[in-house]
This record gives structure tokens, C-alpha cells and sequence, in this order.
């Protein structure tokens, strides 16, 4: 695009009401006009003009193209309304890995991250809440053979950027359906204690046909343990003597998952 060429032009007219100051150097008055001071807060022009260009993008059906950077730059317009957020979105992709990781952080870690204060963790862990609730309603009810890829999305959604070991179990009516879905236990990076008694006694509760259980290794790694086959094993069993099917136990990864029936284990 060539330049512009130059030209002349009339000053702009100022409003009558507009602040003068008059200075008198010799002979010569010189009508001088102070220029009133930017309001206070106020975006600035190129801030809002890139906030614009991401929204406009977003909304275009640019969405799925956008980095996970961009896309906590949308959330935090809302938060943080005049100041640019790049610098913080880039910063928290930084430390936790991916928007996921993100989402998933514990507050105490979320809050030791220079620019996050009470109100954008607050904005990060409700938009956690409304992602996990997303992907449950897209297995709720649903017959979970047909359904088996959303089932993998909502446990890695749900688990795989989780610090400490989670303990969950998934509940079939005799159609394969699922009825309930359901935390039975919490621990640490490397451990979570898991009652096979408690487990079963909750599929009768439920008058559940069928299970699926589900924990994570925060390690990153899905390869089972002594201790995780050996605690699958005792709850096929428990399970069988009640006439519950065990279909499957899944241990989710960092970016894949171990099915303990696929690797031949139960």
C-alpha cells in the first residue's frame, strides 16, 4: 500500500468552551490551547482495537483455530477490562501446560502466578466447573458403548490435569447405561485409597448392573501398578458374588489412557 502523499489542511476548529492560555512573549500574543488529559481508565486504542480483533475471530468461526493463549485472553477481557492480558495468558499457559492444565490447577497454585488475584482465579475455576459439567452431560444417560469416546473426553477432561490421585466409578443399568457417576476417593500424587466393600455396597445402593472404574496417575504415566491391579482384581470379584459387571478399569495419563481390558488384565 503506497503512502499517502502530503497535504495541507485547516486546523481543526476547538469548541468555544475549550481551555486557553494566553502567553505574551514581546509583542507577539500567542493563543495557546491546553489539551484536556485522556479520561482516567480508558482503554487504549490499540488494546481495544486487538480485543476487538480476537472477539470479532472468535466469533467468525475462528474459535477452533485460536491457541489456548487467545482463548484465556477472551475470559480475562472480562476480569481485568483495562489492562492487556497477554502477558498473563501467556504466563499461565506457561506454568501449567495447556488451557486444561490451566483450568484444572489448584487455587494455591493458580493465586502464586504474578497477575492472578481472587477475582481471575474465581473466572478460571468457574469456567472449570462449566467445562466438566459440559462433558458429563454428554455421557449422562447415555448408553455407554455407543457413547465410549465422550466417556474418554469427560475422564480426561475431569482428571488427567489433576495433581493428586482421584478415585471415580462409573454406574451401568443392565442396558449399559449410565446412571451415576461418582468420586469414592481423593489422595495423594501417588495414592488413593480405594475399599472394594464400599464400592460395591454403592452399585447395590444404585441397583447398578454393571461398573467402569476410573482413576488418573498425575505422574503422567497410565501403566497400572501391583497395587492397582491387585485393587481391580478384588472388586471383579466382590462384584461377581453380587452379580455386578466389572467392564473395564481406566487409568487416565497426561495425554492417553490404559484400558485394563484391552491389555488383557481383567
Amino acid at each position: 500500500m503506497k503512502n499517502a502523499p502530503s497535504s495541507f489542511s485547516e486546523a481543526p476548529q476547538l469548541p468555544l468552551d475549550a481551555p486557553k492560555t494566553v502567553t505574551i512573549d514581546r509583542d507577539e500574543v500567542e493563543i495557546v490551547t491546553a489539551i484536556p488529559p485522556a479520561k482516567k481508565g480508558r482503554l487504549p486504542s490499540y488494546l481495544a482495537d486487538h480485543r476487538k480483533r480476537l472477539r470479532h475471530r472468535f466469533l467468525t468461526g475462528g474459535a477452533r483455530a485460536m491457541p489456548d493463549y487467545e482463548i484465556l485472553e477472551l475470559t480475562l477481557f472480562r476480569v481485568i477490562p483495562r489492562q492487556d492480558v497477554k502477558p498473563l495468558a501467556r504466563r499461565l499457559i506457561d506454568t501449567f501446560g495447556d488451557l486444561n492444565g490451566v483450568l484444572s490447577a489448584p487455587l494455591a497454585r493458580l493465586e502464586k502466578v504474578e497477575g492472578v488475584g481472587p477475582a481471575v482465579a474465581l473466572e478460571l475455576k468457574v469456567m472449570e466447573t462449566v467445562t466438566h459439567r459440559m462433558a458429563r452431560a454428554k455421557v449422562m444417560q447415555r448408553h455407554i458403548i455407543s457413547s465410549w469416546d465422550a466417556v474418554l473426553d469427560y475422564c480426561h477432561t475431569v482428571m488427567a490435569h489433576r495433581d493428586t490421585e482421584q478415585f471415580r466409578v462409573l454406574f451401568l443399568d443392565r442396558k449399559n447405561v449410565l446412571i451415576a457417576d461418582e468420586q469414592q476417593g481423593e489422595g495423594t500424587v501417588d495414592h488413593v485409597p480405594v475399599y472394594p466393600r464400599e464400592v460395591v455396597k454403592r452399585a447395590l445402593e444404585l441397583n447398578a448392573s454393571a461398573m467402569i472404574l476410573v482413576h488418573n496417575h498425575p505422574s503422567g504415566d497410565p501403566t497400572p501398578s501391583d497395587e492397582d491391579i491387585s485393587m481391580t482384581n478384588q472388586i471383579a470379584l466382590a462384584a461377581k458374588a453380587l452379580g455386578i459387571t466389572l467392564h473395564d478399569h481406566l487409568i487416565i495419563g497426561r495425554s492417553r489412557e490404559l484400558s485394563f481390558k484391552s491389555q488383557g488384565l481383567l
